[in-house]
């Protein structure tokens, strides 16, 4: 698989998580606010640990990162906030699935030649 395409995949899939990562835990309190709409217990937490999932996820498959083990986790993470949280939006909800799609892709290709997995992996036998 190109090298180059992979980059940008993991580029393209790794922008979203990290805005909105970002954006979530500087604004903890307003999307608490929407979890405990949800019936989440203890919002304001789940909210810190929502947003640093998503931030350090993003980064993580942006780096090529632990890539294939990320990306299946946040595969899981989309389909599961597509089913809770945007289920009568089907857009979103769409948007979750293909997001999930990627990233599934993605745990099967690997991060490619440009990723941090592939300097652990070469110096590992080196």
């Amino acid at each position: 698989m190109n090298a180059n395409l992979i980059l940008a995949g993991r580029v393209l899939l790794s922008a979203i998580f990290i805005v909105a990562g970002f954006g979530k835990l500087v604004g903890a309190a307003g999307f608490a606010g929407y979890l405990g709409s949800l019936g989440f217990p203890v919002p304001l937490v789940m909210a810190y640990l929502v947003g640093a999932f998503e931030l350090l996820g993003g980064l993580a498959i942006l780096a090529g990162f632990q890539t294939r083990t990320v990306a299946i986790a946040l595969a899981a993470f989309c389909v599961a906030t597509g089913l809770i949280a945007h289920l009568g939006e089907q857009n979103a909800l769409l948007k979750n699935i293909a997001l999930a799609g990627g990233f599934l892709v993605l745990a099967g290709s690997g991060a490619g030649a440009f990723a941090v997995d592939k300097t652990r992996r070469e110096s590992r036998y080196a």
